[in-house]
């Protein structure tokens, strides 16, 4: 193998369009900057395509049809923490933007590039840098210099400050006595706020609140005390 076939990144794509994913591996290897290795449908394949394939970065879509792409950016950064993940979505509301980039998503860029931006933040990000695309870094240093909680507000605009505490406390597998105690709250009034928040965020579930709250950055266990 030449030097020049070494420094040319090995892709996996995950996304459930084939066509897309077609797309994306012809305008990625035209030029030769970068070869497509594998393809995912689901984030439950990539872990096998990563070991299997051995790729220097995983190009993810947001929305999977199993978990979501910001779910399997997170278990890859578990699983293979040198393992690059460039987000490339159709998303790019700061929500999205916030939880890719806190799950250890390297780059962040959203559908619609042009081929030459695409290529040139896959070969960055493959080589250890960080993208993010128009627009996105101005955004990125507002969110993250405003006050403590104010990209949380951001993630759930409808719950109060009291309703995400408390979310963030499901999330970190605290049951209803131990966040009342910890809230200093009646346990009457911690299921009622847990009732609200499942009421604002349309779920029916605790294991679905601890879901969404990961998603967003909140509640990881080892924060709880």
């Amino acid at each position: 193998m030449s030097e020049g076939d070494r420094c040319v990144p090995r892709v996996l794509i995950v996304d459930d369009h084939p066509l897309f994913r077609d797309g994306l591996k012809a305008a990625l290897e035209s030029s030769g900057g970068a070869v497509v290795v594998a393809q995912a449908e689901t984030g439950g394949e990539v872990p096998d395509a990563v070991a299997q394939h051995e790729p220097d970065i995983v190009v993810m879509d947001l929305s999977l049809p199993d978990i979501s792409g910001i779910e399997a950016t997170r278990r890859l950064a578990r699983s293979h923490p040198d393992l690059p993940v460039l987000m490339l979505t159709m998303s790019d509301d700061d929500s999205s933007l916030l939880s890719a980039l806190q799950a250890g998503a390297r780059g962040y860029i959203v559908k619609g590039a042009g081929s030459e931006e695409v290529l040139h933040a896959v070969r960055t990000v493959a080589a250890g840098g960080a993208v993010l695309g128009s627009d996105i870094a101005t955004r990125l240093t507002t969110l993250l210099t405003a006050n403590p909680h104010h990209h949380t507000e951001h993630l759930f605009p409808t719950l109060t400050t009291r309703e995400i505490e408390v979310l963030e406390l499901i999330a970190q597998g605290l049951d209803n006595r131990h966040i009342a105690r910890r809230l200093v709250l009646s346990e009457k009034t911690v299921r009622n706020h847990i009732t609200h928040i499942f009421d604002k965020l349309h779920i029916s579930t605790r294991a679905q609140a601890v879901a969404k709250a990961r998603d967003a950055g909140l509640g990881n266990p080892e924060q709880a005390s």
